[in-house]
């Protein structure tokens, strides 16, 4: 009897000894790498004319239109526009043609004629008001 149970209890061991070597078993897993090119994030300023709060729509939609463009702000005061753009999807250059193309000058676009005939009578900005105002910007109380 002290036979079977031992034969028993040793079969029982080689059991429990396989079951753990099993386990410790690693299966080789494929990981799959990707690699992502991260946005090449550029922030830009310049000068864009323009007079008033419709002025503003307008020049933040046109910006904001080029694919790429991730921010578009346009301070009427210092008739300047800060915006944030991803270089590997379009280009400074681009964007200053968007502007313009709604009617708006930029310092190194002039604004398409046709576009400014067809703006509000309130966004008809003088072609020769300074840009990119520098210091301490006064308000001209007749622009909206």
């Amino acid at each position: 009897m002290k036979k079977v149970v031992l034969s028993i209890a040793l079969v029982a061991a080689i059991g429990l000894v396989s079951c753990k070597n099993e386990a410790k078993k690693e299966t080789p897993t494929q990981t799959e790498q990707t690699s992502t090119t991260a946005a090449a994030v550029t922030e830009s300023t310049f000068g864009v004319r323009g007079n008033c709060g419709m002025c503003k729509n307008t020049i933040e939609k046109a910006a904001n239109g080029v694919a790429g463009v991730t921010k578009a702000e346009w301070d009427k005061t210092r008739k300047q526009i800060n915006v944030s753009y991803d270089e590997n999807k379009t280009n400074i250059d681009d964007i200053h043609k968007a502007i313009a193309a709604s009617g708006y000058d930029t310092d190194k676009v002039m604004g398409s004629e046709a576009a400014y005939e067809n703006l509000p009578g309130c966004c008809q900005y003088d072609h020769e008001m300074e840009m990119s105002i520098k210091g301490e910007a006064k308000e001209d109380p007749n622009t909206h």
